[in-house]
């Protein structure tokens, strides 16, 4: 009995752990300034529903349900269970989330990410596996899932009422585009294979400043579903080429690329062009640099751990 206490306390410290530097990338996220279009501790950005206040108030709501995400994969069901089940939890999130911001949607795509990296995170805490899993287990979660929401019901798609789809169903049915789904279906690539390391080779900037040059270097590469969505692809193509631009300035590292990116910030606020599917991207990007340090650090103790108790 004394074990199981030991056990259940163990997981349930973990996974206030995961969902705590969950929260902590979302704050980092939208508090990063200046970020073109985007809601900042400076600006509202494109919005005019939406503050740095309204996402203060939303990832505050959304501690509950990532910390049962992460619980989620503390145990021996299947990567697609735990999906299943993670996704019943996100939806509870959602609501709680728009209650809070009467309405706002201020991190569903955020959610449903980070939703999926915690329990991840949880299912190799569990299987005692290495933050390099992560990508894997991601694929066991989500395999099929373009296929199952998407592919399969394109003619349902074609008949349904504009109005009644999804903003990805919407894009899926017009344009083919995958989306957030396709995103996670394919291990988050772009975050594991770029972003996280960009990231990291860019510490020395300063926490802000390596903020921004992250985002601008995911916004040369992502193909941004709420820009797809509200404008569509010339204007996607736009936001990319515009990125790149900056980044051959140097970014943040030059003055003429922070004037660059303080411009971009202004005519996207202007003209209501938000990347939120680069920022949400970004938030995964620090929460998975946050975890993989936790996560090595967690397996240090408990070696340390081990050795004492064998001596």
């Amino acid at each position: 009995m004394l074990e199981n206490t030991r056990l259940n306390k163990s997981v349930n410290d973990q996974s206030i752990n995961i969902a705590s530097l969950a929260v902590q990338a979302m704050l980092y996220e939208v508090s990063c300034n200046p970020s073109p279009g985007l809601v900042s501790r400076a600006s509202s950005g494109a919005h005019l529903d939406m503050d740095y206040f309204t996402f203060l108030d939303s990832a505050v709501t959304l501690i509950s349900p990532l910390i049962h995400c992460a619980e989620a994969g503390f145990t021996l069901s299947t990567p697609q269970e735990i999906f299943n089940h993670i996704r019943q939890i996100g939806q509870l999130g959602e609501q709680q989330m728009l209650h809070k911001t009467s309405g706002v949607n201020t991190h569903k795509g955020m959610l449903f990410l980070l939703g999926v990296c915690c329990a991840a995170a949880g299912k190799a805490l569990f299987s005692g596996t290495p933050f390099s899993s992560l990508p894997s287990i991601i694929k066991e979660m989500t395999f099929g899932l373009v296929e199952r929401e998407l592919s399969s019901r394109y003619s349902e798609f074609k008949n349904a009422a504009e109005f009644s789809l999804t903003h990805g169903e919407r894009l899926f049915l017009h344009h083919k585009v995958e989306g957030i789904r396709g995103e996670v279906q394919r291990g988050l690539p772009l975050v594991f294979d770029f972003s996280l390391r960009f990231y990291k080779e860019n510490d020395s900037l300063g926490k802000n400043h390596n903020l921004v040059q992250t985002l601008l270097a995911i916004m040369q590469h992502c193909e941004d579903s709420t820009i797809l969505h509200r404008h569509g692809f010339e204007t996607l193509r736009e936001v990319q080429e515009r990125a790149k631009q900056i980044m051959t300035l140097g970014g943040v590292k030059t003055h003429q690329g922070i004037k660059a990116i303080e411009e971009m910030d202004e005519d996207f606020s202007k003209r209501k062009i938000s990347p939120g599917g680069s920022a949400d991207l970004l938030g995964v990007t620090v929460f998975l640099d946050l975890l993989q340090d936790h996560m090595e650090r967690s397996t240090d103790e408990g070696r340390r751990d081990t050795i004492i108790q064998s001596s």
